[in-house]
């Protein structure tokens, strides 16, 4: 009998499977009104806040949901688009693209769905897309590739709670080779087209001190992005900085934070910063706002004379590249045997 051809053995094991590819989430539209809906449903994940109920409940809505919704507003207004809140504007060009690549590889369509932990399309939502076309077994692919209980963790825990099938969890992808090598050719054609920066930080969102210090694997995972990504690009050691950024409440959280490194490079002389968010699979509030304009403004403040954001992956090829790996990688037999 013939020997199945690697496509021929990969379009077997793909029957009745489906992906859902999970993202963090977005507001319907950049006004209070949306933002509170938003920001009651992602702060009342306990996943997401460790506090007891009993404490964070009327800190949450007694002055949280009534003061923070109009702030935010504010700064999703800044980056919104004609097409709408630019992380579910990447994340569908991101999953079309996965999608027909997908399809190339097998040889054959394969149901993937875009579902939000918070806002929509909502993990159920796409859960029941999968099931309107018959997937018997789940994939998912949460775009967090270094994971945190506060984002894949929260995830993994909804989707097990919503999914009445099988499911299996593709594993986080911080060190990844194809995730890299994408981060690495981002920087790089960045750099061809301009000026290098005296200094590259590798920022990531935070997460509070204490759920580094309980057990979570996020920091290391960063790190070890961070390190690898400037390896890639053959940076010394004084070249490049690992920082966190997001912080939220008065609480410790991971260190050095970005806007304070930031200034400290200003108040060294430093003029041109690169910022590159490799945590992030698409362009967002944390990006677009956070980096490229409110922190840019702050490193200029401070003596700097310009900051430059580097773009996340996004839909780029590399990228989609190499999640369709990961993807194929647990099609393989031996990943769910």
């Amino acid at each position: 009998m013939p020997k199945a051809t690697p496509v021929a053995t990969h379009a077997a094991a793909a029957a009745g499977c489906g992906v859902l590819l999970a993202n963090l989430g977005t507001p319907d539209a950049p006004t209070p009104e949306a933002l509170r809906s938003y920001l009651a449903e992602f702060l009342s994940d306990p996943d997401v806040v460790k506090l007891p109920r009993v404490i964070w409940w009327p800190l949450l809505h007694g002055v949280i949901l009534r003061r923070r919704p109009e702030k935010s507003a504010e700064a999703y207004a800044r980056i919104w688009t004609q097409a709408g809140s630019p992380l579910l504007v990447h994340s569908l060009a991101l999953a079309a693209r996965l999608k027909l690549e997908l399809a190339t590889r097998l040889g054959r369509a394969l149901p993937l769905a875009l579902g939000m932990r918070y806002g929509r399309p909502a993990l159920a939502e796409a859960l029941s897309e999968l099931k309107r076309a018959g997937v018997s077994r789940i994939m998912v692919l949460a775009l967090y590739p270094q994971y945190s209980g506060a984002t894949a963790g929260s995830t993994i825990a909804a989707v097990t709670r919503l999914a009445d099938r099988a499911v299996e969890f593709i594993p986080d992808y911080y060190a990844h080779p194809g995730y890299v090598a994408a981060l690495a050719g981002s920087v790089r054609e960045f750099w061809s087209t301009h000026e290098r920066g005296e200094q590259l930080l590798i920022s990531f969102h935070g997460i509070p001190q204490a759920m580094s210090s309980r057990g979570d694997p996020y920091r290391s995972q960063c790190a070890r992005t961070a390190r690898y990504l400037a390896k890639q690009l053959q940076l010394a050691a004084d070249q490049w900085q690992l920082v966190f950024q997001s912080r939220f409440g008065r609480a410790r959280w991971l260190q050095p934070y970005t806007e304070d490194r930031l200034k400290q490079l200003a108040a060294q002389g430093v003029r041109t910063v690169d910022v590159i968010c490799p945590g992030f699979a698409a362009d967002c509030l944390e990006t677009l706002e956070e980096i490229a304009l409110r922190y840019a403004e702050s490193f200029r403040a401070a003596g700097g004379r310009e900051l430059r954001y580097i773009p996340a992956l996004n839909a780029r090829p590399d990228h989609v590249h190499a999640l369709a790996d990961l993807v194929m990688a647990q099609l393989e037999p031996s990943a769910h045997s």
